[in-house]
């Protein structure tokens, strides 16, 4: 970390048993059962977890994007983020797909939206040379 960033927020969590425990956040606000994906389980997984908020985070991004272009959101866009768990001799790895609906606006602007948000998410940024990512603009 630099010494010119500033902290705005940061998150903490207490997880125990791995994939297959629970995860509770400090303030109590998060507090979830875990499972392995495809497995029986009853809580949800880390790759949905991800998935939920590289979503998030990008329609964040994508409206910094779209006012810096005075463009007005849809109340009705969508990020539908899917994250893959993938096994390789190497190991596992990750790989995603955001799939973007920005309905009412013109290819062009959406796009210019979309690869602005990809520069400027922290998630994307986290990932970025890590990871197989496709964005797709429905």
């Amino acid at each position: 970390m630099s010494e010119n960033q500033k902290v705005l927020y940061t998150g903490k969590t207490h997880t125990s048993g791995g994939r297959d425990g629970a995860s509770r956040s400090s303030d109590g606000r998060l507090d979830i059962k875990l499972s392995s994906p495809g497995s029986a389980g009853q809580g949800t997984n880390p790759e949905q977890l991800f998935a939920a908020g590289w979503s998030a985070c990008f329609i964040g991004a994508m409206g910094f994007a779209a006012n810096s272009l005075k463009v007005a959101l849809p109340a009705d866009l969508a990020v539908d983020t899917e994250v893959d768990l993938c096994s390789s001799t190497g190991g596992y790895s990750l790989q995603a797909r955001l799939n973007v609906s920005l309905p009412g606006i013109d290819h062009e602007t959406a796009r210019a939206i979309v690869d602005a948000a990809h520069q400027t998410c922290p998630y994307s940024k986290a990932t970025r040379g890590n990871i197989n990512v496709t964005i797709n603009l429905l």
